[in-house]
């Protein structure tokens, strides 16, 4: 089959490579339809590749079409549609039963410490094939993949893989009441989708913050406060506390995550790994996120005392310290981690099948064969051709 690998920093390409086969019972074999390109493939683009090996499948973000089944599986056939979470659980440890899949005790990594495994998301997370590919083997068929109905377009659907569940864990944790507001850091595809789904669970006030002219536009077109951070510079504050009675949002959610302009020492340590041996780059790059924190360390200024940070935005080192002194003195909650997929699918899948109000449907920007990957990684990453959301047909 083909499928997206990786071969180094800045480097991915289009191989033939083995196609999955059937491994354990619960097994399925999905064929691809529509897969997505997610803003943390951007990190293994560019810095994580201590924890890649040359050749591995990227991409976590699929669905498709079930073509083969394990003898255990009972829920699924061939022919079925179905969604595929990005995080791998079981559905049935302590973890899984209390809503909490990303750290499913059945796929958790211990040997470095971190939660469910992921696909196509390197040896922190499992480094099991990713789905940017024209196959995907998927564990827990009888658990594990969502089917959804025939009929509508993927882009209907292909976002409950991650980019939904995200956003709706983003805002759920928020906590953002009833007519409250809300400023989002980032409008990426999560930040965009975060205002979008804010706005539908009832908030009054919703702000967004970015660099790119196009999408601030998109934001805009769908009644979001739109700030440019170049044009408010230090002033980021004042404008958003003019939003919000002069107190503060009462939530912020950082949709950024390490890709925050903050440091240029960190980004040079991130940068040097490329040019170390594995094993030292690896133990560099869990440190390298010193100074990296410029959107969080916004969020937990911009907040209004008492306020709620939802952190949905990747972080990968763990050396800057959290400024506590004012997340305490402003008496701050916060809430962070790697959205639990099947925890909101739920909540989620009925405003897919009845009409859009979420505006799914036109959410992609760009649509590409999988052998155009290359390409729309570099794309992505330099933020050209107002790309938000590229998804690719394998």
């Amino acid at each position: 089959m083909r499928a997206l690998t990786w071969q180094g920093k800045r480097d991915v390409r289009v191989d033939t490579v083995p196609d999955p086969v059937i491994q354990d019972g619960e097994d399925v074999i999905v064929r691809i339809t529509t897969t997505g390109l997610c803003g943390s493939d951007l990190h293994l683009y560019e810095v994580l590749g201590a924890f890649l090996d040359p050749g591995d499948i990227l991409g976590h973000e699929p669905m498709g079409v079930v073509e083969e089944v394990g003898p255990e599986v009972t829920v699924l056939k061939p022919g079925d549609r179905v969604v595929i979470p990005f995080n791998i659980s079981c559905g049935s440890c302590f973890m899984c039963g209390h809503g909490l899949h990303s750290q499913c005790e059945t796929t958790q990594v211990r040997e470095h410490g971190t939660g469910a495994s992921l696909f196509g998301y390197t040896k922190l997370y499992g480094q099991v094939p990713g789905g940017q590919a024209e196959y995907l083997r998927v564990p827990f068929g009888n658990s594990l993949p969502i089917p959804v109905p025939d009929g509508p377009p993927d882009d209907r659907f292909v976002y409950l893989s991650d980019v939904l569940p995200t956003a709706w864990q983003a805002v759920a944790y928020a906590e953002v009441p009833p007519g409250g507001s809300v400023a989002v850091l980032g409008l990426g595809p999560i930040g965009d989708m975060s205002c979008r789904i804010a706005a539908h669970r009832g908030a009054g006030t919703v702000i967004g913050v970015d660099l790119v002219p196009e999408r601030l536009e998109r934001a805009r077109r769908r009644g979001v406060h739109a700030l440019d951070l170049k044009e408010c510079g230090d002033d980021l504050s004042d404008a958003v506390r003019s939003l919000t009675g002069g107190r503060g949002p009462d939530a912020v959610i950082d949709a950024v995550g390490m890709e925050a302009h903050g440091s240029r020492v960190a980004a040079a340590a991130q940068s040097l790994t490329a040019l170390l041996p594995d094993a030292p780059a690896a133990a560099l790059m869990k440190r390298a996120g010193v100074d990296r924190l410029a959107a969080l360390r916004t969020a937990v200024d911009l907040v209004r005392r008492g306020g709620t940070v939802s952190v949905s935005g990747v972080y990968g080192g763990a050396a800057d310290p959290l400024p506590l002194l004012t997340m305490f003195d402003k008496q701050l909650t916060l809430r962070m981690g790697q959205a639990n997929v099947l925890r909101w699918v739920d909540d989620i899948l009925p405003l897919l099948t009845d009409g859009d109000p979420l505006g799914v449907d036109d959410f992609a920007t760009h649509r590409l064969p999988l052998e155009q990957a290359p390409d729309a990684y570099a794309m992505f990453q330099k933020k050209q051709d107002g790309a938000v959301k590229v998804l690719f047909s394998p």
